[in-house]
């Protein structure tokens, strides 16, 4: 089991290596379009992962067809304005259940309110979460501050939490989180936050002293733990549809890391949230 465990984390830290410096090509130099295309491509995965864990197990008949319609237009959002976006957002819900529920009268049985249930929440929790990774990265705000900068803030909140959150609960946890994920602790959740606070603010004193952004401290530690606590419910959140649908992981898609979905759970929550809170930074 621990020879398992050391195999599983030398894999982590390869496609780490490998990955991040290409995820920091396309976050700091890709322009508007080719970031919208990068988001649609990264939501069609996580969709098809999302998808396939209820169809595989039998667990639910979604409609894909309709979950992948919303992540393929992403790549369109900056071609409208904001305000015709706006609605388009506004309008994804209905449309969708109106659309859901035709189905649901002519599938003669093959479609079920658990079905449309299902499709909903998928539509809910990748399309209209990961549009706001776009959304972010495109933000310009005062002293020069913008998406460039501001997305890894997102990172740090996800990824850095995580980090913090896995190396002492499991060297020092002692009391377990939830019955949702087992392996989770207390101490681990709340070394989470306190992980983020510390990247977050150190990330700002760099951003302060090579750019001149002015990031207040104290308001970046506050929002850091705010996005460090919502992001590992999101990471519960997947938990959960594992849970359901008894799997492991989503896919094999990332070496070490199981399929996107399982990578970008805790992102997921915390972009909306941190599109809010860096509007009053």
């Amino acid at each position: 089991m621990e020879k398992e465990k050391r195999a599983k984390t030398i894999k982590r830290t390869i496609t780490g290596v490998i990955a991040l410096p290409i995820l920091a090509v396309i976050l700091i130099f890709a322009n508007t379009i080719v970031m919208d295309i990068f988001t649609a491509i990264i939501a069609c995965i996580s969709m098809y992962e999302y998808f396939h864990c209820f169809k595989s197990t039998d667990k639910g008949n979604p409609s894909q067809y309709l979950g992948y319609i919303w992540c393929i237009l992403i790549a369109f959002t900056h071609f409208v304005d904001d305000r015709l976006l706006t609605n388009i957002l506004v309008a994804v819900i209905p449309i969708s259940l109106v659309i859901l529920f035709a189905e649901l009268v002519l599938a003669k049985g093959k479609k079920t309110i658990k079905d449309i249930g299902i499709t909903m929440l998928g539509i809910y929790y990748i399309p209209l979460m990961l549009i706001y990774l776009s959304l972010v990265r495109d933000m310009e705000l005062d002293d020069g501050l913008n998406g460039r900068i501001l997305i890894w803030f997102v990172l740090i909140a996800s990824w850095g939490s995580d980090v913090f959150a896995y190396f002492i609960g499991r060297h020092f946890g002692k009391h377990k989180l939830t019955k949702i994920s087992p392996n989770k602790t207390v101490e681990g959740a709340v070394a989470g936050v306190v992980g983020a606070i510390l990247l977050g603010i150190i990330f700002a004193v760099l951003c302060n002293t090579l750019w001149g952004v002015g990031i207040n401290y104290l308001l970046i530690g506050c929002i850091m733990a705010l996005l460090s606590i919502v992001g590992q419910i999101g990471d519960l959140a997947a938990s959960s549809i594992k849970r359901y649908c008894e799997i492991k992981d989503f896919s094999e898609l990332i070496p070490g890391h199981g399929g996107m979905l399982d990578r970008i759970d805790s992102i997921i929550f915390v972009l909306p949230f941190a599109f809010i809170f860096f509007s009053i930074l």
